[in-house]
């Protein structure tokens, strides 16, 4: 149905929507059902009230004569003496020529209409039962039936009642059955939300332990499940043991390849220091750039391994305290002033030395550039439209240095791209900051500093 295809996807909320429309829905066909029967009944109860008068009259016409007027009172509703109360009787004469009537002085001088006529069809017994404007105006429920009775003639017997005092008793009843059935819609409603509360409270509490593994404040989920989630969480708690072994080796094996290659690299490098030869130069200089390479990819591998890992966060703010203190005395021989603002609490969603490695680029290489100043500034958490980030925060780092012109800031992030040889460095910081950044789903880049130098603004995931 269209109300639950385009319900939200939470199971809580289609649970409930599902069990109140069905509820409500049954209640409705139920109010309808039992109007439909009170409405018979009371039809039918009229109808044989209506009925036993009729017999009365037909058996007073039957045994009296032609001349003999049946008195209202031997009905015993004094509603027939009363002028156009809404209760009549009528004899009609009809095997004469000039139809001679007989009625109740409730008619005053009025007439009924014949049932005959507006084309009810009888019943069981010859009888007839319909309905008919009165000559009042109201509308009346009646029931005739002809009868022989010989020399006698023939008569039609009539016997009218008005609907109002049936409707009113109906109107009742639909008010009070649907107040009560309202009633208990709303109490279905009530003990409904209850019981989805109550049975998807299992699956909120798994939801949090994985929640606190995602935010690093927990290695595995912990707690007594149901039934039917106590499975699934011993199959997570499974899953995050295989991954986090699996990362685990591809970490050991990454490190032996780094020391495999690195040695041979070295023992290049310093059997070719002492030559000067252009072949010895050419190849130390291949095998620096090949030593640079390796870095380089082998820390792109640790970061996607450890970006994999499960719960991995950091504490940002003693992180950048520490790399605070370590630029003070990396720059000390030069005037430069290392400075941090932070905005409140924030985690990283990362591993540490992801965060230690981005940032510290940043201010290595804004120190590098600055002429007196470097400020840091942590933004605070906040929620990302239209991104892959739920969640993201800013650190931005500012320098008063010379500032780089646009056409070169594309330039400046490219693996082992150097603006200035004049600066130490292999040219792969800020690619590497760059390369760690979108593994996490965020993002470098560069804009003027108000300090006048260059700003680099880094997004970052945050829990």
């Amino acid at each position: 149905m269209d109300i639950f295809s385009k319900a939200p996807k939470s199971i809580a909320t289609r649970l409930f929507l599902s069990a109140t429309f069905w509820s409500v829905t049954l209640l409705i066909f139920a109010g309808i059902v039992l109007s439909a029967l009170y409405r018979t009944s009371l039809e039918e109860a009229f109808d044989q009230r209506l009925g036993v008068y009729l017999r009365a009259i037909v058996a007073d016409v039957a045994t009296a004569g032609e001349d003999t007027r049946t008195e209202p009172g031997q009905l015993g509703e004094p509603q027939f003496e009363l002028a156009l109360s809404g209760w009549y009787w009528q004899i009609t004469r009809l095997d004469v020529e000039k139809a001679e009537i007989k009625a109740s002085r409730s008619l005053y001088a009025g007439k009924l209409p014949r049932l005959a006529d507006l084309g009810v069809v009888p019943g069981i017994g010859g009888s007839r039962r319909g309905n008919a404007t009165g000559p009042d105006g109201r509308n009346l429920r009646i029931v005739e039936r002809e009868i022989d009775v010989g020399d006698e003639g023939i008569y039609l017997v009539q016997v009218a009642g008005t609907t109002d005092e049936m409707n009113y008793q109906f109107w009742q009843f639909l008010f009070a059955i649907f107040a009560t059935l309202g009633l208990l819609a709303m109490a279905l409603i009530a003990t409904t939300a209850l019981q989805v509360r109550y049975g998807l409270q299992p699956l909120r509490n798994l939801q949090e332990e994985v929640g606190a593994i995602r935010r690093g404040e927990g290695e595995r989920i912990n707690g007594t499940f149901a039934e039917d989630l106590s499975l699934l969480a011993s199959e997570l708690n499974l899953m995050i043991a295989s991954n986090r072994e699996i990362l685990e080796r591809a970490r050991t094996q990454v490190g032996n390849l780094a020391h495999a290659l690195k040695t041979p690299l070295s023992v290049i490098i310093n059997e070719t220091s002492n030559d000067t030869s252009p072949t010895a130069d050419k190849a130390r200089e291949q095998a620096l750039i090949m030593r640079d390479q390796i870095t380089f990819y082998l820390d792109r591998a640790r970061a996607a391994a450890r970006y994999g890992v499960v719960g991995a966060s950091a504490d940002v703010e003693p992180i950048v305290s520490a790399l605070m203190r370590t630029f003070t005395k990396i720059f000390q021989d030069r005037p430069v002033h290392f400075s941090a603002e932070l905005e409140g609490a924030v985690r990283f969603r990362g591993e540490q030395q992801d965060f230690e490695e981005m940032v510290g680029n940043l201010l290595d290489n804004a120190g590098k550039w600055s002429h007196s100043t470097v400020q840091l500034h942590v933004a605070s958490c906040e929620p990302v439209q239209g991104a892959d980030l739920n969640q993201s925060f800013l650190v931005i780092v500012d320098d008063d240095g010379p500032g780089l012109p646009q056409d070169l800031r594309d330039a400046a992030l490219v693996r082992g791209g150097r603006l200035d040889e004049s600066k130490p460095g292999s040219g792969l910081g800020l690619s590497i900051v760059v390369d760690l950044a979108r593994l996490y789903g965020g993002g470098l880049d560069f804009s003027e500093s108000p300090l006048g130098g260059l700003r680099a603004i880094l997004r970052l995931p945050c829990v």
